[in-house]
């Protein structure tokens, strides 16, 4: 095979990953299996041993989400439970990391480089997952001697895939946000529209003011220590009920 092939042939493989990556975000997608196919990808478009991802959680931290092998995966999560390697440097730093063992690009991690040579790795490249500046994640790349880590130009194919993929993610993230803030309007539309016609049933009942008859659906409420929403379709329902409101405390 000449060069021009072998060129050629790591384009095609280039352009099916990226288009794998693509349709694996149309409709709704799992996320995992998008994380999934992105380490795989990367195994197989980079010509690494190895890869892992991490993403952040709001609630939990940097979380190790998927990974081509076991052994990537403990190394992963390796660096979270030692708070030490090169993943955790890209997404801190959201930049590139690339290391290699026989020169000493491991030393700066004492805990990690005895943890990658005992799984066989000798050589990393991490870079950050990037939303609109925005580190989400990052994702590592592990190289042997045999197959090593790949040089930076094909670590910025890597940073490439790993941003599309966080994008896409992240537009999952504000579709649900979106989606959970239309039931939060229509939930609280639907409380005030029954207030109101709480507050009228009351006022006819009761022959007072609509806003006498607020301050009686707050004082139930508060004295017995339920939602507003919930007292006003009491009233509802009842049409204004035999409980003396006006003496409520």
């Amino acid at each position: 095979m000449d060069a021009g092939t072998g060129a050629a042939g790591d384009l095609e493989r280039l352009a099916l990953a990226f288009a794998e990556l693509v349709v694996a975000t149309v409709g709704e997608f799992d996320v995992h299996e998008l994380l999934q196919v992105l380490a795989d990808r990367c195994v197989d478009v980079l010509d690494v041993a190895a890869a892992g991802l991490m993403l952040a959680d709001d609630a939990a931290g940097l979380r190790v989400m998927v990974a081509s092998n076991d052994q990537a995966k403990l190394l992963e999560l390796f660096q979270i439970q030692h708070d030490e390697g090169p993943c955790l440097d890209s997404f801190r730093s959201g930049e590139a990391i690339v290391a290699q063992a026989q020169d000493g690009g491991f030393e700066r991690w004492p805990r990690f480089a005895p943890a990658a040579a005992s799984a066989g790795y000798t050589s990393v490249i991490a870079v950050p997952m990037r939303v609109a500046g925005t580190v989400k994640g990052a994702l590592n790349l592990f190289g042997t001697p045999d197959q090593p880590a790949p040089n930076r130009p094909a670590a910025k194919v890597a940073q490439a895939m790993a941003d599309v993929t966080a994008v896409a993610i992240e537009h999952v993230r504000l579709s649900q946000k979106r989606v959970a803030l239309i039931v939060q309007l229509e939930t609280a539309l639907e409380s005030r529209v029954a207030i109101e016609q709480a507050k009228g049933i009351l006022a006819y009942r009761f022959d007072i003011g609509l806003d006498e008859a607020f301050v009686l659906l707050r004082r139930r409420a508060r004295s017995q220590r339920r939602l507003l929403k919930d007292v006003a379709e009491e009233a509802i329902n009842n049409r204004g009920g035999t409980t003396p409101w006006a003496t409520d405390d």
